[in-house]
């Protein structure tokens, strides 16, 4: 064949799907943008929410909940059956074959300033197992209802596990 016949049923051909070649070329060129943008999105540290401790949540709760109207001044006592838990990623290898042994290493990232940590995968937090509250106006049951069903939604606990008792 000519290479000049070639030529002319190439360009023929791209005159004929130039628009789909323009569709697929700016597809392309769109897929390879994120990946730019996501590999500076991984260099850069997460940030998680602040988690309270058990005491600071006691503290914030006995606030908000001196809010409700008519619950009067507040006091709360959480108790607590495990405390917050950090969960490491760790690299699973296998090795030897029929033998099944297997390798667990905690993944370690190191930071700006060199300093290395593990790498966070989860944090689960605390697990309660009751709660305490004594306010003066525990004798009014809408003020109860409304503070057992606001210690419910804070901690997770079940309506059964939390006593509204009235302050002397």
């Amino acid at each position: 064949m000519d290479w000049a016949a070639v030529t002319g049923k190439l360009t023929q051909g791209i005159r004929k799907y130039r628009y789909c070649l323009l569709v697929l070329l700016i597809g392309v060129g769109l897929m390879l943008i994120p990946e730019r943008e996501a590999a500076e999105d991984n260099a850069a540290p997460q940030e998680t929410a602040p988690v309270e401790s058990g005491s600071e949540l006691q503290e914030a709760l006995a606030q908000i909940l001196s809010q409700i109207d008519g619950a009067g001044e507040v006091q709360v006592m959480l108790t607590v059956a495990s405390g917050e838990e950090t969960v490491y990623q760790t690299d699973e290898k296998l090795s030897g074959g029929e033998s099944g042994s297997q390798d667990r290493d905690t993944v370690i990232i190191t930071d700006a300033d060199r300093a290395e940590s593990g790498l966070v995968r989860q944090v689960n937090p605390p697990v309660y197992l009751g709660a305490i509250v004594v306010c003066q106006g525990a004798d009014r049951a809408s003020v109860k209802l409304a503070i057992v069903d606001a210690v419910a939604k804070a901690t997770g606990l079940d309506s059964t596990q939390i006593s509204v008792l009235k302050m002397k």
